[in-house]
């Protein structure tokens, strides 16, 4: 790796892709008891996503690739927007495994390669690590790996949400909580706010305080607020005062009004309802219509068999005027504690 000597720009996710990544699900760990239906939800994310740009899928092996082809093929995504690559993995969880694709002064695609330790949560994750490196080999791209006092820094890409103009959006909970799921230890505000800035050009950072009940990342921001367009923000918020959800989401939309943007200017703030809790065996799921993902062809948004899919696809309709905006069935998926946006990372052009 090459020493860091350049600004880099982590891009928006509506900015226009190269390719997105996925790795084909293969850890039935993850969905215990759930996972036959997984593949045909991700042969319909693909379905979509491949209409507009590549999508690169990591797979086990010839033998898994091969069924992941079979349910392409099944639900018509396009094969020749499809790239395989093989590589050994533990949870396939792109979203926060694979790199920041960033742009340096020259307009180069470079890759921020931060540490992975499966949230300081659980032990498989050694493979998963390796998918900065993989990615960096097969393209050809320069990977710097992300130090702060002679430290790799730990995080996740579902940690922080950007606006691609200076602003990224975390939460206190998982990344400044000293006992429980600590990343950074000893870290303050102050070594992130460092951190953004050196490698993702990030001049401003919005805390808000804790994730939905359910998440076992322990406070990742992509469940809760999103950015739609460079100044303006969707946010969950949860109607029923008797629900675990409701003090912290009140909070943090209280947090986002107060908030500044790079440039001084107010953050538009929008609400997003909350489902219904999705319950699955005695456990609540993370179940959030902020995990969606925005690709060069749809916004995809995970939906839950609940009256409310209608109105949050109706309010994102209205924000993303250039792009469909298209409703996946999550409630199998949401059972590996993760949907959309969890499950897959842009490559910028």
């Amino acid at each position: 790796m090459k020493n860091l000597k350049n600004q880099y720009r982590l891009p928006a996710e509506w900015e226009f892709h190269e390719a997105t990544w996925i790795g084909w699900p293969n850890n039935k760990a993850d969905w215990p008891g759930k996972f036959q239906p997984i593949p045909w939800v991700y042969g319909e994310i693909v379905r979509y996503i491949s209409r507009g740009e590549k999508v690169r899928i990591i797979v086990q092996s010839k033998e898994h690739q091969k069924k992941a082809e079979q349910v392409l093929k099944a639900v018509d995504a396009d094969l020749n927007n499809v790239e395989f690559f093989k590589l050994d993995t533990d949870r396939n969880w792109l979203r926060d495994a694979g790199p920041q694709f960033v742009k340096n002064e020259k307009g180069e695609t470079v890759l921020i390669n931060f540490k992975f330790n499966a949230w300081a949560k659980y032990d498989n994750y050694k493979l998963d690590a390796k998918i900065p490196k993989m990615i960096s080999k097969e393209f050809n791209l320069e990977r710097i790996k992300a130090e702060h006092n002679g430290r790799v820094v730990v995080l996740e890409g579902g940690s922080i949400d950007y606006n691609g103009s200076g602003t990224i959006i975390t939460t206190e909970e998982c990344l400044m909580d000293d006992k429980v799921q600590v990343r950074n230890k000893g870290f303050a505000k102050k070594d992130y706010e460092e951190v953004f800035n050196k490698y993702l050009s990030a001049t401003n950072v919005i805390w808000l305080n804790k994730g939905i009940a359910g998440d076992d990342t322990h406070g990742h921001v992509d469940d809760i607020t999103r950015f739609v367009n460079q100044n303006t923000v969707v946010t969950v918020i949860e109607d029923n005062p008797n629900d675990t959800n409701y003090p912290p989401l009140m909070e943090n939309r209280e947090r986002l009004y107060g908030a500044r943007l790079e440039d001084g200017a107010k953050l538009n703030v929008v609400e997003l309802p909350m489902t219904t809790p999705v319950m699955f065996k005695g456990e609540r799921l993370p179940a959030s219509y902020a995990n969606f993902y925005i690709s060069n062809y749809a916004v995809l948004v995970p939906t839950f068999n609940d009256p409310k899919d209608r109105i949050a696809l109706g309010i994102l309709s209205e924000l993303f005027k250039d792009r469909p905006v298209i409703g996946i069935h999550a409630v199998d998926l949401v059972w590996g504690l993760g949907t959309l946006h969890c499950l897959t990372h842009e490559q910028t052009v």
